[in-house]
This record gives structure tokens, sequence and C-alpha cells, in this order.
């Protein structure tokens, strides 16, 4: 028989058990909440966003790679953070399994297509996290109007960018004929008036400039971003470049499932690996 003490005292023991316990979840839970984090762009003085995720073994001392995701036309930042479609899905679970610091900006929120205001702030993010943590690779994967400005980014800045994976992109804004209200806002002016800086930010014409594992997904039905420029710069860059795959999938339409989006950001990571290695 135990006496009362005995029993107050594993009671108190295992009160203070729980209580760790407790508190330690929700360390955990804290560590790895979505951060929404303000900054000031340096091009304009305007305040700007991004979320950040943390993996659960996060470590301020250790080495982490960086995936950034590009929301879609029409939405901003939370789409890749919150959103269950295969493509966000994909992305959230790859960045989880390779214990990556995960990062989901506005670059300009809901009509960007990566012009020159949304170049420089995520020019500015990959500056400002890269002083802060330990970060090796830097992979940038987004869909539809985030998958072209993937392409966009890459082939401008390929310098900071160790892989890209687009889902559902266009690669040549001088033939592309949607959103061109929103585009010509973001770029400056009609590809009339500037067509070199359609040119620009057309990956079509940069290919020499995607050294890095390029992995794309389209699909052949897909009218709001036809997959033509794509395939076409696909097949270019096969011809330079070992590390390119494409997923083309005639009967599908603007979406990229969530087994085809995994299978293109593990190629993206797995080339990169061997490419860092060789």
């Amino acid at each position: 028989m135990f006496t009362r003490n005995q029993i107050l005292l594993a009671a108190s023991i295992l009160l203070a058990l729980m209580a760790k316990l407790v508190f330690a979840t929700e360390a955990a839970s804290e560590k790895t909440a979505p951060r929404d984090i303000e900054f000031t762009a340096d091009c304009d003085q305007t305040k700007q966003r991004y979320v950040m995720l943390l993996p659960e073994a996060f470590s301020d001392q250790k080495p982490h790679s960086l995936l950034i995701a590009l929301h879609g036309h029409g939405s901003d930042r939370w789409q890749f953070i919150k959103n269950q479609r295969g493509e966000c899905k994909a992305a959230r679970d790859i960045a989880q399994k390779y214990q990556m610091i995960y990062v989901s900006p506005d670059y300009r929120a809901r009509t960007s297509w990566m012009g020159p205001q949304a170049e420089a702030d995520l020019v500015q993010i990959i500056h400002d996290l890269k002083s802060k943590y330990q970060i090796t690779n830097i992979f940038l994967c987004g869909g539809s109007m985030g998958g072209s400005s993937s392409l966009t980014f890459a082939a401008i800045h390929p310098e900071l960018i160790n892989g890209v994976a687009a889902m559902n992109p266009t690669a040549n804004h001088l033939e592309y004929d949607q959103f061109q209200p929103a585009i010509q806002a973001s770029f400056g002016g009609t590809k009339q008036e500037i067509p070199e800086e359609y040119k620009k930010r057309s990956a079509e014409y940069w290919p020499e400039k995607l050294s890095m594992p390029v992995s794309i997904a389209v699909g052949g039905q897909d009218r709001l971003v036809p997959p033509d420029s794509a395939r076409r710069l696909s097949k270019v860059l096969k011809q330079i470049n070992d590390n390119v795959l494409l997923i083309d999938r005639p009967q599908q339409g603007h979406a990229t499932s969530y087994e085809d989006s995994l299978s293109i950001l593990e190629f993206m990571i797995q080339r990169a690996s061997q490419k860092k290695n060789e």
C-alpha cells in the first residue's frame, strides 16, 4: 500500500511531466507556425510581406535549403501556405521532407507576373534570409503566374537559384495574350511600347542562363496558360542541360496534380544535389 505522501508525490511528478510535455508541444507548434513577415522594399520604400515556415528540425546553427513558392494570378502569399490544391500541398510536403525553410512571398501580390518591383523584392528577400540563416541551396517553384515568374526570375538571376520547378507556366511574354492589363501594369507598359522588357522576362529567349536543374509540368488542354512556349523551352534546354524534366499531360488542363508536383520538385532537388557533388 502506498502512503498518502507517496501518492501526492507521484501525482505532483506526473503533473510536472504533463506540463513539460504540453510546453514542449506548444513550443514546437509555435516554432513551425506560419510567420507573416513585413519588410520595407528597398526599391520603392513600400511595405511588403512574405510568409515563412520553418521545418520541425530547424536550427539556426545548422544549414538548411530554402524553397520559395510563388502564388498564381489572383492569389497572394497565403496560397502556397494554406491551399490544399496539388501544387501547394506538394510544395509544403517537400519542404518538410527535406527540412527546408519554406517561404511564400506576395511579390507584389495578386497581379505580379514578376515585374521589376516583384523581382527586386525577391532579390531582397533572398539576401535578407541568407544573412540570417545558414542557407545552402535555394529552390524556386510556383504554379501558373507563379510558374511563369519562377522561370523569369531564374533566367534573370541564375546566380541566386539552384533549381526551379514550374507548373503550368508561360515562357514567352511576347506571345502570351492573357491578363494583359495586369502584366502591362507590372512590366511598365505594353509589349509594343517596351518589347525588350517583355523579352527580358521571357525565359524562352534565355535558355543558356537556365543552367540549374529545371522541371516543368504542363497540360495539353490548358487554355489559360497554353503549354507551347514551355514545351519549346524544355526542348531547347534538353540540348544544353542534362538536368531537365518535362511532364506533359495531353488531356490535362490548367492544373498540376499532387503526384506530378511532387515529381518535378523531387527531380529539381535530387539533380541539384547530384550537381553539387560532381
